[in-house]
């Protein structure tokens, strides 16, 4: 809101369209004194070529912004990015041409674009007479059939001599007064439609608020280029304001960014709360005036908010889409978009360039699918509906191992703050969703958990036939079988829910399932003995581990199997990946260092050397194992006894 305007005022964008040389910017003019052709070029052409802005406060306290929109077909993607975020269009038809080709496309485009309110301003009514007049509306009324104007008011005006022009402002109030307020919104989002710098302020942005708000040094981000900055000045129709919210054509004025960083179709939102991707899931309206069908792989002009982006549409179910038919598609796109579920989006040819159609986005940030494949078929259509809950469940089933935040799931379903934490704490209440973490929120599908479940038992069983000897999988070897999107932390707990369940059972270094036991065969208990007596008779002085195998003649597999086993079983002790103690040696020299110990304070290498009687491969290992058992701690080049200990 403005600093010094009324906290009520209800805030609107209106937006012109029609064919050129319509009289769309006179009309403006003469309601709101502002002319907004502002480019020199377009004084001296005397059309429109780029976006126009004027503001009008009407007697009913609802403010208006004013989108003058160019109607030259050459400039027909400005008048995209000027349709997005109107809430109600002025058509405007020239009482001496009637309606013209950009007047068809301009409505095609609205239409595409989701307006549901509007009427005709029938212009030049001073150029023609009544007869005229008469024909050109009941052109205007077929012209109008089928779409959102139809039996919506007809409003002659003449720019010259002020005819109509109050009849037009008391329509626009009527009109204004049946749209419903903006459902509040969490997410601000600003899509720029012009760039430019002023002297002594830096980087303007101006663009229409589409939601949330915004006030004066908060941190924001220009997507898709992840810039961040904060505002340093905000301005609704060149007054200043400390806040600024949905619906109001707004002015940002940045720190410390440059012009060239940033372009017009880029969006202002906060940090972190929209994504950038290359691929967008859309529902897809080819319109019926188009001669030919479309088909896969297309190349398009892809327009959504104030961007134009190149594009291929992929068909998923069929090869071509003809006249008139609407399908589900995925747009593979040049360069990245930021956008949420719902947005309107338009689609252009390259040559001839017309429009081709257009829509809504279903899913912002999808997969790269397969064409053709039925699950993702019937997948997608789950997406036509409005049902949060539906919404919810179909992209966190998606989602899989990568656990989707609040931010992910308000861009994918578009709902309120309040709207969405309802839905989730609904199927949260059915156990259809898991929350796995707090800070941020984050959550998978119980399927998602159901699917963990039986891969890990999947993965021991398979381990434990492999290897019989060994007390279980190494974590992370276990963790590594899971696709790499999977979390580290998502694993941990995910692995702490069966354990606490019971369904298995894991120690320091492996998981193992509860039915795992390790047996050996009748050959193996003989090797199993032979190890522990070799260890044993040799003391602190034991052959290293290719010594032990090539001296008892077994398997290097086999001998190391049974060795792990024996160190689970504390029958030996590993001090290095080749050098094994028996525990009863080491238990008897521990001993003896503690006695030593504390009666001495400390032992120095050579100290320690004798009290084995052991050479030097020996000891070094020996004092690094007690290090690391934490008997002794280093001091220096001596050991002391821990306190601990």
């Amino acid at each position: 809101m403005t600093d010094t305007g009324d906290d009520n005022l209800k805030q609107i964008i209106l937006g012109t369209a029609g064919h050129i040389d319509h009289g769309k910017t006179t009309l403006i003019k003469a309601v709101s004194g502002i002319d907004t052709d502002r480019l020199k070029e377009e004084k001296q052409r005397g059309i429109t070529i780029e976006l126009g802005f004027a503001a009008i406060d009407l007697p009913s306290k609802v403010h208006i912004g004013v989108v003058d929109v160019p109607g030259h077909e050459k400039f027909v993607k400005n008048m995209v990015a000027g349709a997005s975020g109107i809430d109600v269009v002025a058509m405007i038809i020239a009482a001496d041409e009637g309606v013209m080709p950009q007047t068809r496309e301009h409505l095609e485009i609205c239409d595409l674009l989701g307006v549901e309110y509007g009427f005709v301003a029938l212009t030049k009514i001073d150029m023609v007479d009544e007869e005229w007049l008469e024909l050109v509306m009941d052109d205007v009324k077929t012209f109008t059939q089928g779409t959102f104007l139809e039996n919506s008011p007809i409003v002659p005006v003449s720019s010259v001599n002020g005819e109509g022009i109050d009849r037009f402002v008391q329509t626009l109030d009527e009109y204004c007064r049946q749209i419903p307020d903006r459902e509040a919104s969490s997410l601000f989002r600003l899509p720029a439609d012009r760039v430019f710098t002023i002297k002594g302020f830096g980087t303007v942005i101006t663009g229409t608020l589409i939601s949330g708000k915004i006030g004066t040094g908060e941190p924001v981000m220009i997507y898709p280029s992840g810039i961040k900055t904060k505002v340093r000045g905000l301005q609704v129709h060149d007054q200043p304001v400390n806040e600024a919210e949905a619906g109001m054509r707004t002015a940002i004025n940045f720190q410390g960014i440059e012009k060239a960083t940033v372009n017009r179709g880029d969006v202002v939102a906060r940090p972190d709360t929209l994504r950038s991707t290359y691929m967008t899931d859309v529902e897809f309206q080819y319109l019926e005036s188009n001669e030919r069908p479309i088909k896969n792989r297309e190349n398009v002009r892809f327009h959504t908010g104030t961007s134009e982006i190149p594009c291929r549409i992929i068909l998923l179910d069929r090869e071509e889409i003809i006249p008139g038919e609407k399908a589900i598609v995925q747009l593979r796109l040049d360069a990245p978009v930021a956008c949420v579920r719902d947005d309107r989006f338009v689609v252009r040819s390259y040559s001839p360039v017309r429009t081709l159609g257009g829509g809504r986005i279903l899913s912002p940030v999808p997969k790269k699918h397969k064409r053709f494949r039925q699950d993702v078929i019937m997948g997608l259509q789950k997406l036509l509906a409005q049902d949060p809950e539906t919404l919810i469940d179909f992209h966190l089933q998606e989602a899989g191992y990568s656990e989707l935040t609040l931010t992910d799931l308000t861009i994918m379903t578009n709902l309120s703050t309040r709207r969405l934490d309802d839905a989730l704490q609904s199927l949260l209440s059915k156990q259809a969703i898991i929350q796995t973490d707090k800070s941020p929120k984050r959550y998978i599908h119980q399927q998602t958990l159901d699917q963990f479940k039986n891969e890990v038992v999947h993965q021991l069983s398979a381990y434990h036939t492999k290897h019989p000897l060994k007390a279980g999988m190494p974590k992370g070897e276990l963790k590594s079988k899971f696709p790499p999107i999977m979390s580290s932390k998502l694993f941990n707990q995910l692995i702490h829910r069966m354990v606490q369940a019971e369904a298995i059972y894991q120690t320091e270094s492996a998981i193992r399932l509860p039915e795992h036991e390790v047996r050996l065969a009748e050959d193996e208990s003989d090797l199993r003995q032979k190890i522990l007596d070799a260890l044993q008779r040799e003391g602190l002085q034991p052959p290293l581990f290719k010594d032990l195998v090539s001296q008892l003649n077994i398997r290097p597999e086999t001998a190391k199997n049974i060795m792990m086993l024996l160190v689970n079983e504390g029958k030996l002790i590993k001090a290095k990946d080749d050098l094994f103690f028996h525990a009863d040696a080491i238990k008897e020299l521990q001993a003896r260092l503690v006695a030593y110990l504390k009666s001495n304070g400390d032992i120095s290498t050579p100290e320690f050397k004798e009290m084995t009687g052991a050479s030097r491969k020996y000891t070094i290992p020996l004092l690094e194992y007690f290090d690391a058992t934490n008997i002794t701690i280093r001091v220096g080049d001596n050991r002391k006894l821990r306190k601990s200990v």
